[in-house]
């Protein structure tokens, strides 16, 4: 696998701390793993929500949101009047100029939501990335450093059971390839 340039972490185990590992996937881990050798073991045993979870903890937080975008807009509806996509919209938008003004209205937006898509959790995770959680009056609550990796790995997870859940795996397949290329430095878009 070729190496994942923008995953700062030299090893997986310095990934795998940021969050609770499942057993199954930890029995494929060793303390020398590279993050890319790591996602193929995980791959290769189709463990593609373990997989999931990795890269999102993995990836710096900007690229972890923009790669839970990508996620979610393959399965989010059209529909101009969805909060779903408004929230969605306003995560991309953080993406894009990652100022707290876009930070705060993506999760203004997602708490329209009822928090159940994968867009709502596209939305909180850039809203965790960074600042304060607080209201802008109030003494600053920064976000803990998982807060992100948790609501990028719940989007991507979402998207790939949310509609469709007979398709996963193959659906699991492709956002992985988008968290890849977005991981090797590419955008995620063309990743097949």
């Amino acid at each position: 696998m070729t190496a994942l340039t923008k995953v700062q972490a030299s090893t997986a185990a310095e990934v795998c701390r940021l969050y609770e590992l499942d057993p199954d996937a930890a029995a494929l881990l060793d303390e020398a793993s590279t993050p890319a050798s790591f996602m193929e073991r995980l791959m290769a045993e189709q463990r593609f929500a373990d997989a999931a979870r990795f890269l999102a903890y993995a990836l710096p937080k900007r690229e972890a949101v923009w790669w839970a975008c990508l996620c979610a807009r393959a399965v989010t509806t059209e529909d101009p009047s969805s909060d779903n996509l408004a929230a969605l919209d306003a995560a991309e938008a953080w993406v894009y100029k990652p100022v707290d003004e876009n930070r705060r209205k993506a999760m203004a937006l997602a708490e329209k939501t009822p928090m159940d898509s994968s867009a709502s959790w596209a939305a909180v995770a850039a809203f965790w990335s960074a600042g304060s959680m607080a209201p802008e009056d109030a003494p600053s609550v920064p976000p803990g450093e998982e807060l992100t990796g948790a609501a990028v790995s719940g989007a991507v997870i979402l998207a790939a059971v949310q509609t469709e859940p007979e398709k996963a795996p193959d659906k699991y397949a492709k956002f992985l390839n988008q968290g890849l290329d977005v991981a090797r430095g590419g955008s995620g878009r063309d990743a097949e």
